[in-house]
């Protein structure tokens, strides 16, 4: 769900800090993400808190949540963040008596629909009235997603009579940023944390059926076993969260030109206290 994707792999953003702890034999985690930009900065900040902390880390990006989640039951990876409790539920369920439930990361995901402040509608009940004005679609984002699979229970639930359009966050990007600049009406699938939010002047809309999710969490989920295995990482992990406003400002150095590396890399600089915090833990 990210336009900004940047490869986390060849991420070292420990030194912003101060010099990495050597990274001990048998101290290698893997990591998943999905290539969103509400995920990579938790990516980016998990990995380099363990880095200090002497692992050795490497990081795997996903492009859909069934092909990540295999990977986590299969040991392929040992932990990622996902949002279990809605938007990667159905996967969660599907998968959960090989994994585990780590700590929450982070909270306030919200994701619905959203129209350009100037159009004149405010629920999502109002939306076939104007279905012509809208060109008879809902532009949508990457499909398998949760805010796809949630907007097409809307569509029913409301019996909208526009087309739900998949295809790419790139592309719903483009059309709502063409749209917005010529004053037309559009209604796209957005969610929250996104700098999309804060660079598009955009209102969520009305949803009196209760379709879409209230905000939700974000939890590290790992292999069944993985605490077990690295309960001092488990540890770690459990220290680390990172408060919404934290990912927005993050995804927006990005959108003004940083790579990701390098605003995750600042954030660290910029709270490295509060990192030395996470990293006051017992000794293994």
């Amino acid at each position: 769900m990210n336009i900004m994707q940047t490869a986390l792999g060849a991420m070292a953003v420990a030194g912003a800090l101060a010099a990495p702890a050597i990274a001990q034999e048998g101290k290698e985690i893997q990591i998943g993400t999905m290539t969103w930009e509400d995920l990579t900065p938790i990516t980016g900040i998990t990995k380099a808190v363990l880095e200090k902390a002497g692992y050795t880390v490497e990081v795997t990006e996903f492009s859909e949540w069934g092909i990540a989640f295999s990977a986590l039951t299969n040991g392929d990876v040992d932990i990622m963040v996902a949002q279990a409790d809605y938007a990667a539920h159905d996967y969660w369920d599907r998968f959960k008596d090989d994994l585990e439930k780590i700590s929450p990361v982070s909270h306030g995901l919200y994701q619905a629909l959203v129209v350009p402040s100037y159009v004149p509608v405010g629920s999502m009940e109002e939306l076939n009235a104007h279905a012509e004005q809208f060109g008879g679609k809902i532009v949508g984002i990457e499909p398998g997603s949760g805010l796809m699979q949630d907007a097409a229970e809307a569509v029913d639930a409301y019996g909208l009579e526009l087309d739900l359009v998949e295809g790419s966050t790139a592309a719903m990007t483009a059309a709502l940023q063409s749209a917005i600049e010529r004053e037309e009406w559009i209604v796209a699938a957005i969610w929250t944390p996104s700098w999309m939010m804060e660079k598009f002047d955009v209102k969520f809309l009305a949803d009196p059926k209760g379709v879409f999710p209230s905000a939700q969490s974000y939890y590290w989920i790992g292999r069944d076993g993985f605490s077990a295995e690295q309960p001092h990482a488990r540890e770690q992990l459990a220290s680390v969260y990172v408060p919404l406003e934290d990912i927005l400002s993050i995804n927006g150095a990005v959108a003004d030109g940083a790579t990701m590396d390098q605003a995750v890399a600042d954030w660290m600089a910029a709270h490295e206290d509060l990192v030395g915090r996470w990293s006051n833990l017992k000794a293994e």
